[in-house]
């Protein structure tokens, strides 16, 4: 696989407290998310999203091409995956706030698998992963998959 590079851009405008600010994907593939340091701490989202969402979005999207892909390396391609992510932030004594966990919750349509060849799938799609092994430097990475109904 050739070296891969993305980027995006971020406007912030105002002070950290009051201020808000802009994501941009370099694809074009979304433009202008707003987020605040309110929203980001904050229990309410007001429909704008976080650095915490976008690692979350992140990490899903990168496990569930590893899964798929070992899934078709084991002869049982998947017909239909659905993977939630939920990123967790934590104040860390001495350290400041942290990414401390991140939880993958994997269901799969998967023809000819059973529970326990999933599961194989799964351990082997964390540990090939670029993002796991990303949030695992410093945090807690932990995945749960199971087999779904055609659904």
């Amino acid at each position: 696989m050739p070296r891969i590079e993305r980027h995006a851009n971020v406007v912030w405008e105002g002070n950290l407290a009051r201020g808000t600010g802009r994501i941009s994907a370099g694809t074009g593939a979304f433009e202008d998310l707003d987020y605040s340091l309110a929203v980001r701490v904050g229990k309410g989202t007001e429909g704008k999203t976080s650095p915490e969402e976008l690692l979350a979005a992140a990490h899903a999207s990168c496990f569930v091409t590893s899964l798929g892909s070992e899934l078709a390396r084991a002869g049982t391609p998947p017909e239909r995956m659905v993977v939630h992510c939920t990123v967790t932030m934590d104040e860390v004594e001495g350290a400041g706030h942290r990414i401390v966990a991140s939880a993958i919750s994997a269901r799969a349509v998967v023809p000819g698998a059973d529970p326990e060849s999933l599961a194989a799938a799964a351990a082997a799609a964390d540990e090939g992963c670029p993002f796991s092994a990303l949030v695992k430097a410093s945090a807690t990475v932990t995945v749960e998959a199971r087999l779904a109904d055609g659904d």
